[in-house]
């Protein structure tokens, strides 16, 4: 997975993460609105009214009580604590 930084601010933080669509960037942006001190969490996959953009850029707005970077972190802690959950309740109904 490759990211790339678009805009790095005291309170917001917007990064393109190549390669992926809406069933992850759902995922991630759900994740990211249980992290305290996050204001907002969204993604934009707007190719053609965005000059050809194909890959998703997430953009997190804290409350200033969370650096941008540290939610973003928290955030994909948070979905690998939900995959780990599901694939030990798959594997226990197995």
């Amino acid at each position: 997975m490759d990211l790339r930084v678009i805009e790095n601010l005291e309170t917001e933080l917007s990064i393109e993460i190549q390669g992926e669509d809406h069933t992850f960037m759902n995922v991630l942006k759900g994740a990211l609105l249980e992290v305290d001190g996050v204001a907002a969490a969204t993604y934009d996959m707007n190719p053609e009214q965005s000059g050809g953009q194909t890959d998703p850029i997430v953009t997190v707005k804290t409350d200033g009580s969370i650096d941008p970077l540290d939610a973003l972190e928290a955030g994909a802690r948070r979905v690998e604590e939900k995959t780990d959950a599901f694939r030990e309740a798959f594997e226990a109904a197995a």
